[in-house]
């Protein structure tokens, strides 16, 4: 958030405090709504076979700054001086300018290619530079950049959409004027255009950063605002660090019941690829006739309503498999929604804050019944809000995530069968204990032991070191990830090799993460996490207790490390730093090596101590680097398997299917 702040008054704090900057591995936060699909492949490209408009660079008279600014202007193809267009103002984020859309977004192929496909209106585009002062680029420091945005306010009102108004084929009218911006122009576009409905009908926050208000002052009016407002469109990534900025803006508006958008997409981060599907998800909804702003809503005949959206759900609703014994609710139907019922018969509202926000409704009986959208098959944590205060579900197991014990739901995955239980020989599950010299502490891990590890005493096994993700703990694994069912499947079927299974508690130990240097433009800095406490734990500890404890095949080629998220980058930076302990790595939705990495200064060397390095992502994430740097890995001969699950994101279903394919592959070579 360092990056981000300015002289404007941060609000982040006010709006949702308590929040985690990003949802925990695996929350199932923020599965992209049926009205939302990822936008097609090339949809940012230019085609050649379509007409194409014109971005220009014009410059305007300010009298708010006293000297001429400039901006970027786009007209639709076919431009006509005798046709009147809408207007979208278009703002950049606080390392850009009047060029951050055209440089890095694509707008003009994105309007060419939904004009040609006849799925927006056509409208003129104006993009302006956010910094209302002479002196202020977006070089210099943020404090001294943060009053020039907020007087961007008056330029906007006063300069820029009289001089557009008076130079271009415009509808002068409310109606016709639309105002989003990303990031720093996302906070912009909630403030001043929700304060300013009398000139926009029309408001897209996409990534909004710190804003110069709070949630609750944003809209004085709600019945006004409601009345007024024609879309108001809330979005972020679900990995972004300012994701509770547009938390906290959905649930004021919640509250006050003022009607929006509210999109939260699976896996993005703070960049381009999010903004870009805004601006195609944004352009497609407004302009529209009344009864029209809502996704689905075109009434095309080539663009049919999604069919989620426009059916009840199947009743053929069942307890989830989550539910404590006895309890009914929530319960799973066929599409994958999720029914949840709460007794709370003197509350004034009860919601679920995830996948969009669900808000019950109160029956006569003072039970409050609400029903999601279709979820993604497997694991998803979830809250209770019972008038504003987050609750776990009393119907719900308890499970360790989101840095807290909590709800969770199964919905049934059609692959479920690998972590089913069945009758075959089964593992144990073992809590150990154990004295952390280091740390100062009794730590606690889970050791799965498998089939017959009792009966032959002889016998001695590999060993897979497995982490969790952040807000997790070693329960993790065990729990939501039924690690121990995945392995007793694996060796009935003697798919796998049998292996002993350490999965300690990666979490809370060393500095917390800090954010590096601020750069100029695009995203704020990811945090940078020290794992140097942890490392010592499980190279000078943990090992050497298992080893003392369990009948270890104690060596390098017979043992390996994995993770999850968080899990998979303490793997990396472990097993790379100790490339004598670990012959096999695994990364689940945590990074993946690059061919430059140091270890891999002198590769021969490497690929007789890695036996294989496996990584996997859920299709729905950001996956580009990780292909890369496998395709990089084969060139140098290093033996690199890249897994991609199907049709999930960030969640605990990727981590499952991702341990299925990777154990099989572990210690093929012979033991000593």
């Amino acid at each position: 958030m360092s990056r981000l702040r300015s002289s404007l008054v941060v609000w982040a704090v006010l709006a949702c405090p308590g929040l985690p900057a990003q949802g925990p591995p695996g929350d199932g936060k923020g599965d992209t709504p049926a009205g939302f699909p990822t936008p097609p492949e090339g949809f940012d490209k230019k085609r050649d076979a379509v007409p194409h408009g014109k971005l220009e660079t014009i410059e305007y008279s300010s009298t708010t700054v006293g000297a001429k600014r400039k901006a970027r202007v786009y007209t639709p193809p076919g431009y006509d001086k005798g046709t009147k267009y809408p207007v979208l103002y278009l703002l950049h984020g606080i390392g850009g300018d009047e060029n951050e859309w055209a440089r890095n977004g694509s707008p003009d192929a994105i309007l060419d290619n939904l004009y040609a496909d006849k799925k927006a209106m056509p409208m003129i585009v104006v993009l302006p530079n956010g910094r209302a002062a002479t002196d202020v680029t977006a070089k210099d420091p943020f404090p001294k950049q943060g009053p020039a945005f907020a007087a961007f306010e008056k330029d906007l009102l006063t300069d820029l959409i009289p001089f557009v108004e008076k130079s271009y084929a415009v509808k002068a009218d409310r109606e016709s004027r639309a105002l989003a911006g990303l990031s720093m122009g996302g906070g912009q576009s909630l403030n001043f255009g929700l304060g300013n409905l009398d000139t926009f009908a029309w408001v897209g926050g996409f990534s909004s950063a710190p804003n110069t208000k709070k949630p609750s002052d944003l809209i004085k009016d709600p019945a006004d605002a409601a009345k007024k407002l024609r879309l108001l469109y809330v979005a972020c990534g679900d990995k972004d660090g300012v994701l509770r900025i547009s938390e906290g803006v959905h649930k004021m508006l919640d509250d006050k019941k003022v009607p929006h958008e509210y999109r939260v997409i699976p896996g993005g981060a703070h960049d381009f690829k999010v903004w870009k599907s805004d601006l195609y998800h944004f352009a497609q909804l407004i302009f529209r006739e009344v009864g029209q702003e809502k996704p689905g809503t075109e009434k095309k005949a080539d663009e049919p309503r999604p069919a989620a959206a426009q059916s009840a759900p199947v009743e053929d609703f069942k307890p989830a498999s989550t539910n404590q014994a006895s309890k009914p609710y929530p319960q799973v139907n066929s599409e994958g929604r999720v029914r949840f019922r709460v007794v709370a018969p003197q509350a004034q509202s009860v919601k679920v804050p995830e996948w969009g926000g669900v808000t019950l409704t109160k029956g006569a009986d003072g039970a409050w019944v609400g029903t999601t959208r279709p979820l993604d098959e497997g694991f998803h944590y979830y809250r209770i809000n019972v008038d504003g205060a987050d609750v776990p579900d009393p119907n719900s197991k308890p499970y360790y995530g989101a840095s807290r014990w909590g709800s969770a739901v199964e919905v049934p995955a059609r692959d479920a069968d690998f972590y089913a239980l069945k009758n075959v020989p089964h593992g144990q599950l073992r809590e150990t204990l154990y004295l952390s010299k280091g740390t100062n502490a009794i730590r606690r891990c889970f050791i799965y032991t498998p089939p017959g590890y009792d009966a032959d005493t002889s016998k001695r096994y590999p060993v897979l070191y497995l982490q969790h993700g952040a807000g997790e703990d070693e329960t993790g694994w065990g729990g939501q990830g039924h690690a121990g069912l995945i392995l007793d499947n694996l060796l009935a079927t003697g798919k796998a090799k049998p292996f002993i299974v350490v999965m300690d508690n990666g979490g809370g130990i060393g500095p917390r993460p800090t954010a590096p240097p601020a750069a100029a433009g695009g995203a704020p800095p990811r945090p940078r996490f020290d794992f140097s406490t942890f490392a010592k734990v499980v190279t000078e500890e943990l090992i050497p207790h298992v080893d003392a404890n369990f009948r270890t095949l104690a060596d390098q080629p017979n043992r390996a490390m994995a993770g999850l998220s968080m899990g998979g980058m303490q793997t990396k930076q472990i097993t790379l730093a100790n490339l004598d302990k670990f012959s096999h790595i695994g990364m689940f939705s945590g990074g993946s090596i690059a061919a430059d990495e140091p270890a891999l200064a002198d590769p021969d060397a490497f690929k007789k101590k890695v036996k294989l390095v496996f990584v996997s992502y859920g299709s729905k994430e950001r996956t580009e680097a990780a292909k890369k740097n496998h395709a990089a890995l084969e060139k140098l001969g290093v033996k690199s398997v890249y897994y991609e699950s199907p049709e999930t994101a960030h969640e605990w279903q990727t981590w499952r299917r991702s341990l299925y394919q990777f154990a099989p592959l572990l210690f093929q070579q012979a033991e000593k």
